[in-house]
């Protein structure tokens, strides 16, 4: 039996730091936030390390951190967008130290700002050292609940769009309590996360596999630079599923990457060493591991003994794996940790589709490029999300007609496991021709079994797009291919450009 709920107002899906700053920004409009998990559960906001990426202290300029964001995204980051988040982002962060994110704070009461990769100066506002993303969801949250507009349902996941006869988006389908709920809406917005849970080594939680961008692909929406995958360089190797993260803010602090020997090498890949950009710096651990040197992040001499407070989310990952960072290197290893891809929005997350809006990682603005800078993640769910929320706000509820768009059933585990382990070997760290034609038959071959889920539409589009890009650029490194050719172009696409008759169009 279907539950059928008339909602004149914003249904957000998903309840990380995008989706929860964009329910609190559509007021008074009314807002209903569906979750499969738990509040502060099953988020990738909640478990990031770094901070958020701001142009705060004395010194330091928007039109710095714009410029540091462009040279990061490899030629493909939109300008506009990138002055956009750096002129915003530094009420973003002062807007949730108001709402009571404990930001740690220098003598003189200013933030206090880490170093971080291909930052060209300390800019990530940080909490307690690696605790950022915990407690800004904590005091988001808070808000959230107390906000007379906002009502929350949790154990929700989303199965499908609602359209019209015109395509456009009226609202979701959601599998609850093993019935189904339709909801009609004025206004949808897509904050379901990335697509970590498609890679068997991953730093998100395994449940985010891309479905909510695999839906909108489905319902017609245009898709934006899915092949481009960013792997953390250190990941913690102690054999967990997610694997836990050692910070980057742990080489801005001074800690060095060594092989099995001891020695460093990160100078024979790059000038800048540890703090080159991430997709360098994954690649030459990948290098050095595939080589059988092993890889290991030493941070004995930069943090030692002021591990447990500085670092205390590290510390305890670490000390579960047998592994005491204060007297001993973290052995490590590239993970699946964010996508630049996403569904394509403009600055106000509108999609291509009427009444369907996206905000956060499942969104693609143009801000990341080929390589997102660190810890403008967070800062991007807080500056776009609210701007989401606005604009969804905005909606007035058309009160036409809407049609069912129920996706398959879900994948049974033992077909995700074999789609993760796939991912990872053919559209990892390093990709070629023929191992990302390989992926596509095994995708074809679990679509023949299981029917087109929308964590197989997602793997098809970042595969397929992958092996389109005939080149290397940021985190998209082929193989068989140079560095990045001819002018820099992004890709905008829809499933329907991937029909069978095309899905090898870039091999042929």
């Amino acid at each position: 039996m279907t539950e059928r709920i008339g909602h004149d107002g914003v249904v957000v899906v998903g309840a990380g730091l995008a989706g929860l700053t964009a329910a609190l920004a559509a007021a008074p409009r009314k807002v209903l936030v569906l979750t499969e998990a738990g509040l502060n559960q099953g988020c990738s906001s909640a478990w990031a390390q770094g901070g958020m990426a701001a142009a705060l202290s004395k010194g330091d300029t928007p039109e710095q951190h714009a410029r540091d964001t462009i040279l990061a995204g490899a030629g493909l980051v939109d300008p506009a967008i990138a002055g956009l988040l750096a002129a915003e982002g530094p009420a973003a962060v002062r807007a949730l130290a108001d709402l009571g994110a404990p930001f740690d704070r220098t003598e003189a009461g200013d933030f206090a700002q880490s170093l971080e990769a291909a930052h060209g100066r300390p800019r990530v506002a940080r909490v307690k050292g690696d605790q950022a993303g915990a407690a800004i969801m904590r005091a988001v949250t808070a808000a959230v609940l107390a906000a007379p507009h906002i009502k929350v349902r949790t154990g929700a996941r989303l199965r499908g769009l609602l359209q019209d006869p015109s395509g456009r988006v009226r609202g979701v389908i959601a599998e609850q309590g093993g019935g189904f709920v339709e909801i009609t809406a004025a206004a949808t917005v897509l904050a379901t996360g990335g697509l970590g849970g498609l890679y068997a080594v991953t730093t998100t939680p395994a449940e985010l596999k891309g479905e909510g961008l695999g839906l909108a692909a489905l319902a017609g929406a245009v898709i934006a630079d899915p092949e481009f995958v960013q792997f953390h360089p250190t990941a913690i190797d102690i054999g967990r599923d997610p694997a836990p993260l050692a910070t980057e803010a742990l080489r801005g602090e001074g800690a060095v990457l060594v092989n099995a020997d001891g020695q460093r090498f990160m100078a024979r890949y790059h000038p800048d060493a540890e703090l080159a950009a991430r997709d360098v710096v994954a690649r030459a651990i990948h290098a050095e591991r595939e080589a059988g040197r092993g890889a290991f992040l030493d941070a004995r001499a930069a943090v030692g003994e002021a591990f447990p407070h500085e670092f205390p989310a590290v510390f305890a990952a670490c000390l579960a794996g047998g592994v005491d960072p204060r007297v001993q290197p973290i052995p490590v290893a590239p993970a699946c940790h964010y996508h630049m891809g996403g569904i394509a929005t403009d600055a106000e997350g509108r999609s291509s589709l009427r009444g369907l809006y996206a905000a956060g990682e499942c969104a693609s603005t143009g801000l990341h490029g080929a390589n997102r800078l660190a810890s403008n993640s967070l800062v991007e769910a807080a500056v776009f999300g609210a701007r989401a929320g606005r604009a969804a706000a905005a909606e007035a509820d058309p009160a036409t007609a809407a049609v069912v768009c129920v996706a398959p059933a879900s994948l049974p585990q033992a077909a995700v496991d074999s789609l993760r382990l796939a991912m990872s070997r053919d559209a990892g760290v390093v990709r070629d021709a023929a191992g990302l034609a390989r992926l596509l038959d095994e995708i074809a071959q679990l679509e023949a079994a299981h029917g087109q889920a929308p964590a197989l539409v997602a793997a098809r589009l970042v595969a397929a797009c992958a092996l389109a890009r005939t080149e290397s650029r940021g985190a998209h490194f082929r193989t068989d291919a140079s560095g990045p050719a001819g002018s820099p172009r992004r890709t905008f696409l829809r499933l329907a450009d991937l029909a069978p008759s095309q899905r090898r169009y870039a091999a042929e």
